[in-house]
């Protein structure tokens, strides 16, 4: 049998060891991770008896206020968040949006790492993404993937309202419980989406941060909750019919599928079947637009919605009322 002659040239550096993905996921970890918090959820239940449950959470500012999911700390009274240099802090709910699965805690501590927030507009499929969180309680897990799928819908209810949480994440980055409320980063480490759900085997889901969560984000800090205007409809998306698409110079509109009784859009005289194209003068080609405008600066102010019956275009104004969450 011939001899065989291994060639080395002595240690590899880790540097050329390591590919170009590999690094750059390695970067995201390190930077990503004294932001990323263990947190342990206790919640009492009938009988007095105490449920743990977990999740994860991200530091978005120094003094201590943490983004994560609304359904990891859903009926909660109390938490713990523990970070990677060892440190374990109480935390308290600052305030929840279950139309959003969002949520802003504020952890006991000082000189916290806080992670720079992103702008999910600018992702596009196929880009690398990280998932950093703590799923089925393995502490500070990483996972890498990329997007799969951009304009996804997340359905999510609150006692007494349901939406859809529109233009949400998917990726293959694994996910698994606990991993909700981590972060969803880029390749720079920047956090473009928080982890909410995991859709099936090698699916997962975020929701995004973009103009609209900043907001919601924003009055979760100050106010400790969201308030939005309330017409009283459902509706989709769908294309204009041919005429009309030629005449406005535009595809898409909302069709209302139902009007609930009672509601400011049924004293307004909306109906089923109606066409809305936009809302004081702002265009709605898509359910997320409506959602978008319907914010609660609108609330008990007269408005101006332009719709389509019969191939007519009409004028409407109705007066929205607060969301009951």
């Amino acid at each position: 049998m011939a001899d065989l002659t291994f060639i080395s040239s002595g240690e590899v550096a880790d540097e050329e060891a390591l590919d170009a993905y590999s690094r750059a996921v390695i970067g995201v970890a390190e930077r990503l991770a004294p932001s990323v918090a263990n947190l342990r959820v206790s919640r009492r239940v009938r009988g007095g008896r105490v449920v743990s449950g977990g999740g994860s959470g991200v530091i978005v500012t120094p003094d201590g206020f943490m983004l994560t999911s609304a359904h990891v700390v859903a009926g909660s009274d109390g938490a713990r968040a523990s970070f990677v240099d060892g440190r374990e802090v109480d935390v308290k709910v600052v305030g929840t949006d279950p139309l959003s699965d969002l949520a802003v805690l504020r952890a006991d501590g000082v000189d916290l790492a806080p992670a720079e927030l992103g702008d999910a507009e600018g992702l596009r499929v196929g880009q690398l993404v990280v998932a950093i969180g703590n799923p089925n309680g393995f502490a500070h897990s990483v996972t890498a993937g990329v997007v799969s799928a951009l304009g996804r819908s997340l359905p999510v209810r609150s006692r007494a309202a349901g939406r859809i949480v529109e233009n949400v994440i998917q990726t293959d980055a694994a996910l698994n419980p606990g991993n909700s409320g981590g972060a969803l980063a880029d390749g720079r480490g920047r956090v473009i989406g928080i982890n909410t759900a995991v859709a099936g085997i090698g699916l997962g889901l975020a929701v995004p941060i973009n103009a609209t969560t900043r907001k919601i984000i924003g009055a979760l800090m100050s106010e400790g909750r969201f308030r939005r205007s309330y017409l009283g409809i459902a509706g989709g998306s769908r294309p204009l019919p041919p005429r009309l698409a030629r005449e406005l110079e535009r595809a898409e509109c909302v069709e209302v599928v139902d009007v609930v009784e009672g509601s400011p859009a049924a004293r307004a005289g909306l109906r089923p079947e109606d066409l809305i194209l936009d809302l004081n003068g702002q265009s709605v080609e898509g359910v997320d637009d409506l959602q978008r405008l319907m914010a609660g600066e609108l609330i008990g102010e007269r408005v101006r919605l332009t719709t389509v019956r019969d191939g007519a275009v009409r004028q409407l104004e109705l007066v929205p009322v607060e969301l009951d969450v």
